[in-house]
């Protein structure tokens, strides 16, 4: 099973997080922030992934750091457990539909790190959730699983709703990317010879 533990200590938070790839989409996430435990438990579902988060962080400044080095160890989970991408799909992409909004997400597993977001939200917060820790998770997680990730928001008006999609189509293009092609299982999805 591709799997990976991450633990990082800092003087801002303390996180542990375990992710397995092939997992069931089941999830037992902790974060002190509760609109990203909410994105997290459907990032892990819809990503077919399990997913066990535990942080303590200084949410008492905001949530900043503790979603910043979320994505820092989410990203070092997906980089770990891929391993060298021997026989991956390499590619995923997802047009996604919650409600109102549209969310169109594509990643390349390519070593190279990239965020592409295009994903304006109406609001500044929703509920006590800054809206602009958003991008931050998501360059963090990019900068750490050495990932290209676009995010382009097609339609919305509803910032919960924008936000979800986000982390749902997310999660559905690394599924596909990080998934297994019998065809090619033992071959490295590039003409490089590495990635």
């Amino acid at each position: 099973m591709r799997q990976a533990q991450i633990d990082r200590v800092t003087a801002e938070t303390n996180i542990s997080l375990s992710l397995a790839l092939d997992g069931k989409g089941e999830s037992k996430i902790d974060s002190g922030c509760g609109f990203l435990d909410h994105m997290l438990t459907l990032f892990a579902k819809h990503g077919n992934f399990d997913l066990t988060l535990c942080c303590k962080g200084d949410t008492n400044v905001d949530d900043h750091h503790t979603v910043e080095d979320i994505g820092i160890c989410l990203g070092q989970a997906f980089a770990t457990a891929i391993g060298d991408k021997r026989g991956i799909c390499r590619y995923g992409s997802m047009l996604l539909p919650m409600d109102e909004s549209l969310i169109l997400t594509a990643v390349d597993l390519s070593g190279r790190c990239g965020l592409y977001y295009d994903a304006e939200i109406p609001t500044a917060k929703v509920g006590t959730f800054d809206t602009e820790l958003c991008e931050e998770f998501w360059l963090a997680f990019v900068r750490n699983a050495a990932c290209t990730l676009h995010i382009r928001k097609i339609a919305g008006t509803n910032s919960h709703h924008i936000i979800e999609g986000i982390f749902k189509s997310a999660a559905r293009s690394l599924g596909t990317a990080v998934s297994t092609d019998p065809a090619r299982a033992d071959s490295i999805p590039s003409t490089k010879g590495i990635l």
